[in-house]
Order: C-alpha cells, then sequence, then structure tokens
C-alpha cells in the first residue's frame, strides 16, 4: 500500500491512514505501507518539514493507493497525477481521503465516476470538473477500484471499510478497538445533520440503550421496547436516534446484525442458521437476503474468503 503525500499534506488523514492501515495488533502489519512523494521531502498543513522514505516507484507498484489531502492541491507535481494514472491503468485500488478527490479529480480519475469530499467544497469539485458526478450526501463512496470520503472523521471510516472489505469484520473490529474509535458507519449515511437536536438528559440514556443493543441483537426488539428504556416516547427516541446516529433505528439494528453475522462467520464453525438466529436474523433464508442486501455475497462465500484470514 501506498500513500501518497506531497506540500501542504493534511496531517489528520496522513496519521489516520498510517494508524489503520498499519496497524498490528493481530501480530503483524495488515499491510505493507509505504509512504511516498515524488520529492525526497514535504512541508504539511502545520508547517512542519518531513522526510519521506518512498518515491513515486511506490504508487507505481502498489496494489492500492491512499491520496490524502492537500491544502496546496493546484501544487501536486505532474508525476504525481501521472503515477496515479498509471497505477490506476494497471488496475490498482485507488482511494482518496477528504479533499484528495480534487487530486483524483485533476488527473482526470474521477471522469464519469460518482465521489464525495468533504460537505463544504462539493460545490467547487462539481464546479471544477463537471465530468464528476458528485454526491455531497454521503460519508464515502466506494466504486470499486476508486473510493473517496467526506471530512476527517469519513476518512477513518472509510480506511476501516477497506480493512473489512480486505480481512474481515473481525479485523476492522480489531483496529477500531485499538485505535479506540467506532466501528465504521456505512458510506451512505449522511455528513452531517442540518438541524442536531440540542443535548438532553436523555441523551445518556440513548447511549446506554445502545450499548445494551449490541448486546442483545438476537433477541426481538421494537422501538417501543428501546424508548422506553431510553425514557423516551417512541417518537421522541426515534427521532433523537436519527440526529445521533444518522440512520433509522431498524436499519442500524439491521447493519448491527449483519455485522455480528460476518465475526460469527469468520470465527466460529457455527451452522448457517445458528447464527442466523443468534444475530436475530430468524433464519438461514432471512440471512442469505440480508446479506445479499448489505453485501452483495452470501454467507458461504463470505466464510469462504474470510475463515482463513481471520484464523
Amino acid at each position: 500500500m501506498a500513500i501518497l503525500v506531497y506540500d501542504g499534506v493534511s496531517l489528520f488523514e496522513l496519521g489516520a491512514a498510517c494508524d489503520v492501515f498499519g496497524d498490528d495488533s493481530g501480530g503483524a502489519p495488515l499491510y505493507a505501507v509505504s509512504v511516498c512523494a515524488a520529492t525526497p521531502s514535504v512541508t504539511t498543513d502545520a508547517g512542519l518539514t518531513m522526510g519521506v522514505p518512498a518515491g513515486l516507484d511506490a504508487v507505481r507498484a502498489a496494489r492500492t493507493v491512499v491520496v490524502t489531502p492537500t491544502s496546496l492541491a493546484e501544487r501536486v507535481p505532474p508525476s504525481a497525477l501521472e503515477a496515479l494514472r498509471a497505477a490506476h491503468a494497471r488496475g490498482a485500488r485507488i482511494m482518496s481521503l477528504c479533499t484528495g478527490a480534487f487530486i483524483l479529480a485533476a488527473a482526470g480519475l474521477l471522469d464519469g465516476r460518482v465521489a464525495t469530499t468533504h460537505w463544504s467544497e462539493c460545490a467547487q469539485l462539481a464546479r471544477q470538473y463537471p465530468r464528476v458526478r458528485v454526491d455531497p450526501r454521503v460519508l464515502y463512496v466506494d466504486d470499486g477500484d476508486l473510493l473517496t470520503s467526506a471530512g476527517s472523521a469519513a476518512s477513518v471510516d472509510l480506511c476501516l471499510h477497506v480493512v473489512q472489505q480486505d480481512f474481515g469484520a473481525e479485523a476492522a473490529t480489531r483496529v477500531a478497538r485499538e485505535l479506540v474509535v467506532p466501528l465504521h458507519r456505512d458510506g451512505g449515511q449522511a455528513q452531517y445533520i442540518d438541524t442536531p437536536m440540542p443535548a438532553q438528559a436523555g441523551d445518556d440514556l440513548l447511549a446506554v440503550t445502545l450499548v445494551w443493543l449490541q448486546a442483545h441483537l438476537g433477541e426481538e426488539v421494537s422501538v417501543a421496547d428501546l424508548a422506553a428504556r431510553s425514557a423516551m416516547s417512541a417518537r421522541t427516541f426515534a427521532r433523537r436516534f436519527v440526529a445521533s446516529t444518522g440512520t433509522t433505528p431498524y436499519q442500524w439494528i439491521a447493519r448491527e446484525r449483519v455485522r455480528l453475522a460476518q465475526r460469527l462467520l469468520e470465527t466460529t464453525d457455527l451452522p448457517v442458521e445458528a447464527i442466523a438466529r443468534s444475530c436475530g436474523l430468524g433464519s438461514a433464508a432471512n440471512l442469505r437476503k440480508q446479506f445479499g442486501r448489505a453485501l452483495s455475497t452470501s454467507p458461504h462465500s463470505y466464510r469462504r474468503t474470510f475463515a482463513a484470514s481471520a484464523g
């Protein structure tokens, strides 16, 4: 994996990519990571000069290239853009963090593709590169060989999404736990909430309810049950849930049940029927349906892909 940097590089996203992809909490790093640039050193957005250990050959050889954001996108060397084009042409996966999408667009890689960036920059990206189909609503876009993310926290979400794609849900959970960040949010969630709910005493109870729910996904629960546990009316609970998580209670529960099923498929030999019951999905048929909807694969295919790597 190559992490591409240049003058003005954002230290937050650079650090996030290095931390997530360089995680060795499982005993060995998940990826062989090279931080690289067209020049031997760069100046970061904090004004610090940083030596860069690898050149653009790392981009040309990498299976995945991470494009970090910079406050000086217009000054990214043409050789770096050419290296990105060459990497994409040979089939590398290219992912940008936050306003790194402008660099992908400058390289011509986003023409005709769906992409996102920080919500405050989406209009500018669309104006500057009209051939890019900009989606300002989402946390990140996974368009196969090209992935883009919104602002800083969404960059972490995208990095964890890639870890989950490559190594499974258990590995992504371990990395998130090691970094003390939540498990990644799905890319389709909103970047921000237009009118956030004011903090109220019941919000702590909502957090407690979410923790309880994650430990009881195999049980039948209703919004009314969860609202009562949070000492709210069902309507207030549903409204506050969306304000806090960016998704509805039913969507959140469905996502968490699939995620639990992923981890059980990776780490146990339980039959699919038993896993479906443990996750609150009822039957193997429903588990297959939810897996197909969320992951475009089957439980058996998922287990074959990730069980060995999880072990």
